[in-house]
């Protein structure tokens, strides 16, 4: 527990008189007394002490030592140490965006690199420097689309996550474009401004790598970052432009967020790419020197000429996946995604071997499990400390496994059920 400083009246007087004003309730007279709370039940006062002991107390109430088994676009994924320890030096750890950029060289050459290990990832031309996570991502793809193509409609795989289509749906219904969904993708696809598939989907499967090889509009793969080290590339579904999130590269789970989404595309395409673009120039010495570039400053401050209302990025959830993606190296990446992908398949045919049903037939990490009743199912888990899956239905359950799942909790997972 973090201790704090409170303001003194000395300090409220001094910063109540720079304003002009000579008592708080001066500061807080525009505020009408209907919108106001008039009691607050607090407690009485405790000492600095027993509020320690309080806290503490109830933070043990938590049970966050759990085994996981959870999935559907967030992952428990080994984060080594260093990760955090690096992200949180003073030199990073800011809550101020550069807006004189050329000025945070450090800042720039991290986005830099984080769009050149993307663009390697992918095999996709250009990158940007993060958007706020895989949702977001999807649904500036898409706008993106729309303004290359000037088409008003675009086909979106209803086996996207449903929270990803739900944001492109918010998008759309703002920019009045109209999304149509599809399990598969039509003969017909010229009036579209976009096709979108994910893979692996929400529900694991993977795409067949020829399914977007008819389609007569841009094309956008929604993937999980962290299967690029064992499975197809977007570059190699023929995509024109490629997004997903980067939780898996090192982002600690959070309750669901902040994580950072990413965004690449064709090299013809870059100037309608939103979000911060980092580049590589030398300056007057002849030193590497990094600037934000391809974009006008209008992108950033004025939303009217805008290509998109992303005026920034998560430049230090990209510093994380940086490191994480450094440390780990080539090797190291795909041994991650080897260990995953050996873990699910070990759980799900054990799973099979009790009689349950596999509904996912070729998955990654990920798999869709059928059982007689989901909420017995995962409350036999739970009640082992197991976090078992996400209920998708009354009878399907969506299973993830990692790296960080060892046999014996495998094990362990098939004996309960």
């Amino acid at each position: 527990m973090k201790n704090f400083l409170v303001h003194n009246e000395e300090t409220v007087s001094e910063m109540l008189e720079s304003i002009g004003l000579k008592s708080l309730e001066d500061l807080f007279k525009q505020i009408p007394n209907e919108a106001r709370m008039q009691n607050l039940p607090l407690d009485d006062a405790l000492s600095e002490m027993d509020v320690q002991r309080r806290v503490k107390s109830i933070a043990k109430k938590n049970n966050s030592d759990r085994i996981c088994f959870m999935g559907g676009g967030v992952y428990n994924k080994f984060i080594p140490a260093c990760v955090g320890d690096i992200a949180r030096r003073w030199e990073f750890l800011t809550a101020y965006t550069p807006y004189q950029p050329e000025i945070s060289q450090g800042t720039l050459q991290i986005m830099y690199e984080f769009q050149t290990m993307i663009c390697k990832l992918t095999g996709i031309d250009i990158s940007n420097a993060t958007v706020y996570d895989g949702a977001s991502a999807c649904a500036e793809a898409v706008l993106m689309a729309v303004r290359i193509s000037k088409k008003s409609k675009v086909l979106v795989s209803e086996r996207l996550n449903p929270e990803y289509l739900k944001v492109i749906q918010t998008y759309t219904w703002a920019g009045d474009i109209e999304v149509e969904l599809f399990d598969k993708v039509p003969e017909n696809t010229a009036d579209y401004a976009c096709v979108l598939i994910q893979t692996p989907d929400y529900y694991g499967e993977i795409a067949e790598i020829g399914v977007l090889e008819d389609v007569q509009c841009l094309k956008i793969v929604c993937c999980d970052v962290s299967s690029l080290s064992l499975l197809a590339t977007p570059c190699e579904y023929g995509a024109d432009i490629a997004v997903g999130d980067i939780q898996s590269l090192g982002i600690p789970m959070n309750f669901g967020g902040p994580h950072a989404g990413f965004l690449a595309c064709r090299e013809k395409y870059m100037r309608q790419l939103p979000g911060r673009l980092a580049g590589k120039t030398v300056d007057k010495d002849g030193n590497d020197a990094y600037t934000l570039t391809i974009q006008t400053r209008e992108q950033h401050i004025k939303r009217e000429k805008a290509t998109s209302n992303i005026c920034s990025n998560q430049a230090l959830i990209g510093l994380c996946a940086n490191v994480y993606l450094s440390l780990l190296g080539e090797n190291g990446f795909k041994q991650a995604g080897y260990l995953s992908a050996k873990n699910a398949h070990s759980l799900a045919d054990g799973l099979k071997n009790k009689g349950y049903k596999i509904l996912t037939e070729n998955f990654y990490n990920e798999f869709v499990v059928e059982t007689p009743d989901a909420d017995k199912f995962l409350a036999k888990l739970s009640e082992q400390d197991i976090d078992g899956g996400i209920k998708l239905d009354d009878k399907r359950i969506l299973v993830a496994a990692t790296e960080m799942n060892t046999q014996d909790e495998i094990s362990k997972y098939i004996s309960i059920v």
